[in-house]
């Protein structure tokens, strides 16, 4: 594992400078270079940058918007699956969540946990300081990054776009929360 203390975390504003950064994944450049900014700017997302303190660099960065987990009358028993763990009187049509619009770990930092203590930081974010409803995590997985969700305790929403170039997968926070007040 990594040691986390040799970084910063910044989110991105308009005069952040944006140090070297490159990942395996084309579209994942491009957004922090060209796009990460204006999302910003436009309210639509917020970027975060993992800095290396010591090599003055960008070793991760994700970025969050709001999203909702809407009922899909074609996906019934996932959305059962769902209902069954929320405690209310009248089931809703939607929960509230955050969408992981973004996740990218630099080429010289990948398979050594960064990627998994992101997720964990974003899970704790949002389990323990929620200033406002969020019961899931979200995210459009890449087909050759759900495995890395998976193992990070994302479920499929459905089996209908196995073959798509992205997946949607959840992440339920209510489970989580309660194991972090019971110190598991």
């Amino acid at each position: 594992m990594i040691d986390l203390e040799r970084f910063e975390l910044v989110q991105l504003a308009a005069d952040t400078p944006l140090l070297p950064f490159r990942c395996a994944d084309d579209d994942l450049n491009h957004f922090l270079i060209e796009d990460a900014k204006n999302y910003t700017a436009d309210l639509m997302a917020v970027t975060y940058l993992l800095i290396d303190k010591e090599k003055k660099q960008i070793a991760a960065y994700y970025s969050l918007l709001n999203d909702k987990v809407a009922y899909d009358p074609q996906q019934k028993g996932v959305w059962n699956r769902i209902n069954r763990h929320i405690h209310n009187n009248k089931r809703r049509r939607s929960y509230p969540s955050v969408k992981i619009g973004r996740l990218a770990v630099g080429e010289e930092y990948t398979h050594v946990g960064l990627g998994s203590k992101i997720l964990e930081l974003v899970k704790t974010i949002y389990a323990r300081g929620n200033r406002a409803g969020c019961r899931f995590l979200t995210v459009d997985a890449y087909s050759d990054a759900t495995n890395f969700y998976r193992k990070n305790d994302f479920e499929y929403f459905t089996m209908l776009d196995t073959l798509d170039k992205t997946r949607l997968m959840y992440f339920d926070l209510k489970p989580f929360k309660d194991n972090l007040e019971q110190g598991i």
